[in-house]
C-alpha cells in the first residue's frame, strides 16, 4: 500500500499492471483532483473503479525533442497551413501517441534573410502559447529552443523571445556541412538535392558560405547562447557530438543533455562525463540512422542510453521504449524511465514522470495484443484525453 484509499469523490482504475520506478505489481491507482492519491496493490470491488483488465499501466510519455509540428505547419513543400489548425493536429496526433508533455523542438537562427523558417517560428510560439493558456491543448506543451550557432541571426532571435513563458530546454547546434551530422558530405549533397533542387554549382556555393558562416559566428555564438541559458537557470543540450573533442567541449561549458551524438565515441565519453545521452526512437524502430550516425541500438546495448526522443514520428516513443526491455535487457521500469522519468527530471519537471503519490495523474494504458502496444487511454492531469 502506497498512501490511504480517500473518500473525496475520484477516479480509481484497478486491475492494472503498475509500473513503479522500481517493480511492477497488479494494482490499483487513486486519482483525486488531477493527483495520484494513492496506489495500492491488488483490486478494489468498488463499483464505478475502471476496470483495467490486466492492461499496463504507465506514467504519461515525456518528450524532449518533437519536430513533429513542422510536418502539419508545412504538409507540401509550397503550402503553408494555418498554425493553429497544425498545432491542434500536432497536439492529437501527440496525445494518441501517449505524449502528455512535450517540449516543441523550435529552431532558432537561419541562413537567410526574411526566412519562412524565422517567420514560423514566431507564430509557433505565439500560437502554442495561446492554445496551452487556453486549455485548448491535450498535452502539456513546452519549447524547446535549437539555437543554430553558425547562424548570422540566431543571438537576435534568442534575446527577442528571451520571455517565452514555458521554454525549457536549450540546446546547441551546428549543421554545417562536413562535421556533426552531415560529416558524410555526400550524404549532405543528395539531401540538398533532393530536396531542394539545387544543382552542383549551387551545392558547392551553399557549402562554401556555411563554412564561412562556421568560421565567423560559430564560438562566439556559443559562448553568448550558454551564458544566456546559464543565466536564465535553463538546462543546456549539445547536438550530433561526433567526436571526443566535441563531448569535452560541451562538458566543460555545463551542458548536461547529449542529444543525438552521431559516433559511439563522442556518446560514450558524453555519458562517462555524466551527460544525459539522448537518442532517437524512430532510429531504434528503423534499425539504424538515415543519416548514417551510430545505430540507437549499438547504444542501448552497451547501456549507453537515458533517453528516448521520438523526433519526427511521435508514434515511435512508446514501441521503443518497450524494444529496449523485450531487446536488450532494460528491466520494464528502467525501459519506460527513458521515456517519462528520466526526461522529466532532465528539464525540472518533477512533478510527473512516474507512477507515485503525490505525483501528476498523466497516465497512460496500454495493452499488448500479439505483442503489439495498443493505447487505450490517455490522462493529463486525472482528465482523460485520449
Amino acid at each position: 500500500m502506497h498512501g490511504m484509499i480517500s473518500t473525496t469523490p475520484s477516479m480509481l482504475l484497478t486491475n492494472a499492471i503498475l509500473v513503479l520506478s522500481n517493480q511492477v505489481i497488479r494494482g490499483t491507482v487513486q486519482i483525486v483532483n488531477g493527483e495520484i492519491a494513492a496506489i495500492d496493490s491488488g483490486s478494489t470491488s468498488v463499483a464505478n473503479a475502471i476496470d483495467c483488465h490486466g492492461d499496463l499501466l504507465m506514467p504519461g510519455l515525456v518528450e524532449l525533442h518533437t519536430d513533429n509540428l513542422e510536418k502539419h505547419a508545412v504538409p507540401r513543400p509550397e503550402v503553408r497551413w494555418p498554425m493553429l489548425a497544425a498545432v491542434l493536429a500536432h497536439d492529437a496526433e501527440l496525445a494518441a501517441a501517449g505524449i502528455t508533455t512535450a517540449l516543441n523542438g523550435v529552431t532558432v537562427g537561419s541562413f537567410l534573410e526574411d526566412s519562412l523558417r524565422d517567420q514560423s517560428l514566431d507564430d509557433c510560439i505565439d500560437v502554442i502559447s495561446w492554445a496551452q493558456a487556453e486549455r485548448l491543448t491535450k498535452a502539456d506543451h513546452y519549447f524547446h529552443f535549437c539555437c543554430e550557432i553558425s547562424a548570422p541571426n540566431v543571438l537576435e532571435l534568442l534575446n527577442k523571445h528571451g520571455d517565452t513563458e514555458r521554454l525549457r530546454l536549450v540546446s546547441v547546434m551546428d549543421h554545417t556541412p562536413g562535421q556533426r551530422q552531415w560529416a558524410h558530405i555526400d550524404t549532405y549533397r543528395v539531401r540538398v538535392r533532393k530536396l531542394e533542387g539545387l544543382d552542383d554549382h549551387q551545392i558547392d556555393m551553399r557549402i562554401q558560405q556555411r563554412c564561412e558562416y562556421q568560421q565567423r559566428y560559430a564560438e562566439p555564438h556559443e559562448r553568448a547562447i550558454c551564458a544566456w541559458a546559464r543565466q536564465r537557470r535553463l538546462p543546456l543540450a549539445s547536438h550530433d557530438d561526433a567526436c571526443a573533442e566535441h563531448a569535452i567541449d560541451a562538458s566543460m561549458k555545463g551542458i548536461g543533455i547529449a542529444e543525438f551524438p552521431t559516433t559511439e565515441e563522442a556518446a560514450t565519453l558524453a555519458k562517462r562525463l555524466g551527460m544525459r545521452i539522448v537518442m532517437g526512437a524512430p532510429n531504434l524502430m528503423l534499425g539504424g540512422s538515415h543519416s548514417g550516425n551510430v545505430a540507437t541500438a549499438e547504444l542501448a546495448a552497451q547501456r549507453v542510453l537515458d533517453i528516448l526522443s521520438s523526433d519526427y514520428v511521435p508514434a515511435s516513443l512508446l514501441p521503443s521504449a518497450l524494444q529496449l526491455h523485450t531487446t536488450f535487457g532494460f528491466s520494464l521500469p528502467e525501459a519506460i524511465a527513458t521515456v517519462t522519468t528520466t526526461p522529466a527530471q532532465a528539464v525540472g519537471l518533477t512533478d510527473r514522470g512516474v507512477l507515485a503519490v503525490g505525483k501528476r495523474a498523466d497516465l497512460l494504458r496500454v495493452s499488448l495484443p500479439h505483442r503489439i502496444p495498443v493505447i487505450r487511454s490517455v490522462w493529463r492531469a486525472g482528465e482523460r484525453v485520449a
